[in-house]
């Protein structure tokens, strides 16, 4: 006889061999032509140009991370305030806490600027040759270039 947890791995070993057997028979049947078509990178119906790889401004993960976290902070808010009323002050005390405690986090986010959205232009490197990968700073002798500046 099976207990609750047996019937439920039961259930999860019989799923996974389902999926596993419906991959290997899909394997097999399924025709396979790749070409340059099918093999080229799908951008939402666009041709895709350029250099995959663009360097991104770290903000963006800041703000992106900050949002994930004012928004678990609502996903907690909303079921205490269904049950306010049957857990008492204590939890009113505990909540205020939370909320008090990620007040004072988004303020000191606000402190540093990151909250700013004039995101100055990325830095682009360029090639010369003979020279390698410079940045914007450099300036080559007897030409318009800016001058590289150590920092």
């Amino acid at each position: 006889m099976l207990t609750d947890f047996g019937y439920i791995l039961l259930f999860i070993v019989t799923g996974a061999i389902f999926v596993g057997v419906a991959l290997f028979v899909a394997k097999l049947v399924r025709p396979d032509r790749p070409n340059e078509t099918k093999l080229m990178t799908y951008e939402c119906g666009e041709i895709p140009f350029g250099d995959a790889r663009v360097q991104f401004n770290n903000r963006f993960y800041i703000i992106g991370l900050m949002f994930l976290i004012f928004e678990v902070e609502i996903l907690l808010l909303f079921p205490w305030a269904v049950v306010f009323k049957e857990i008492g002050w204590f939890a009113f005390a505990a909540m205020f806490v939370f909320v008090f405690l990620i007040f004072i986090g988004f303020i000191y986010e606000l402190g540093k600027g990151q909250l700013k959205w004039d995101i100055p232009k990325p830095r682009i490197p360029r090639y010369i040759e003979g020279v390698g990968v410079v940045d914007d700073d450099y300036k080559e002798e007897n030409s318009n270039e800016p001058v590289l500046q150590v920092k």
